[in-house]
């Protein structure tokens, strides 16, 4: 039976061992547990069809990935996985400006209209409809609901992901990992001095891929981009079934049960991967959100969470094999949508390495975007 290895335990990562294993293949994943992995750090928002963004490639990856959702937590429930860390809970996008929420709600009625069923009902609600939901909300935000957006802890996700990946055989490795490598093939992965044997090897080490791929000759283009996302506690009161928001300015906020609302993020290109939370990065999350929301003034302050989403170039995801490598895949930069598209990519991953056919073209996607060549 061939081998395949995951370096990379993220949601990405993750999603392409479970898929993998549903298939009766020998899988190992190994992560070395970054404590500010995207998917460690990140709260995520399953509404891509209201997105300004015009990439159409883009926009079918994670409007597949909002598509795939439904489907995924069914099989993991069948699993027994009751905590999936996604809930349908619908989204708020606000807006005091009346011209560009007409254009909101138009764009978001052609995407449906244009095969996009799963976004829901689309509906127009007054400040006050919008405070009934989100009460901590400020009056007069005029604002458009859609029933089919979700919330997703990526946390949980990840988690589940991985408890059903286990018991369909597959083994998790903790530690460091390095490419071992024979000319242009990938032999194995050393971990800790282990020699781990592989037949097909797909990197989804997200923003810490560069140094891992950089032994092998190959200057891998991601950079991280720093996230700073905060946690409150509501005392005495119920928010699990709160929609997301979706503010004016580029934050968010939602909210899980037992009162946690998370609101955010930073999004700073130049911080490297400096782990720490600043004090102007917290002044900027509580601004936005604090305008948007004077409600939660008085919650508590609970904690924060730091996170790299990893961007390749042009801001585009690629995934697929890295040409001249006979078994060496890369799949990375799914950036700050990484929740929304990350199980889905991991099922394409899966589907390519396989040999079977894939919904998106790869060719659009191509790894050799994020390559430097020699």
């Amino acid at each position: 039976m061939k081998k395949y290895i995951v370096v990379g335990g993220g949601v990405l990562g993750a999603s392409t061992a479970y898929h993998l294993a549903k298939e009766g293949v020998e899988v190992k994943v190994i992560d070395r547990k970054d404590a500010e992995q995207a998917t460690e750090a990140a709260a995520g928002i399953v509404c891509p069809w209201l997105a300004q963004r015009r990439n159409k490639r883009w926009y079918r990856l994670v409007k597949g990935g909002a598509r795939y959702y439904p489907e995924l937590i069914r099989q993991l429930e069948a699993e027994g996985e009751s905590k999936t860390g996604y809930r349908r809970v619908g989204a708020i996008s606000l807006q005091r400006d009346e011209q560009k929420l007409e254009k909101t709600m138009e764009r978001a009625l052609k995407r449906r209209e244009d095969g996009a069923p799963e976004i829901g009902e689309i509906t127009r609600i007054s400040p006050e409809e919008a405070k009934k939901l989100f009460p901590p909300l400020a009056d007069g935000y005029d604002a458009i609901h859609v029933s089919g957006a979700a919330r997703v802890n990526g946390r949980e996700l990840r988690d589940a992901l991985l408890r059903v990946a286990a018991k369909n055989g597959v083994e998790q490795i903790h530690g460091e990992a390095t490419l071992v490598y024979e000319g242009k093939k990938v032999t194995a992965v050393e971990v800790d001095g282990v020699l781990h044997e592989a037949d097909e090897v797909i990197v989804t080490a997200g923003a810490w891929a560069k140094p891992l791929l950089k032994p092998l000759g190959i200057n891998f283009l991601v950079h991280p981009q720093k996230a700073q996302i905060v946690h409150l506690d509501l005392p005495d009161t119920e928010t699990e079934n709160w929609p997301v928001i979706m503010p004016p300015n580029n934050q968010y906020m939602l909210s899980f049960g037992g009162g946690r609302v998370v609101i955010g993020a930073t999004h700073e290109t130049d911080a490297g991967f400096d782990g720490r939370s600043t004090a102007g990065g917290l002044h900027y999350v509580f601004d936005k959100a604090l305008e948007v929301a004077p409600g939660l003034y008085e919650s508590t302050f609970a904690e924060t969470r730091v996170g790299f989403r990893p961007f390749t170039p042009g801001s585009l995801p690629v995934f697929g094999r890295v040409p001249e490598w006979g078994n060496l895949y890369v799949a990375n930069g799914l950036g700050a949508s990484g929740l929304t598209s990350g199980p889905y990519v991991g099922a394409e991953v899966a589907r390519l390495v396989l040999g079977k056919e894939t919904e998106l073209d790869p060719a659009d996607y191509d790894v050799m975007e994020a390559i430097e060549p020699e």
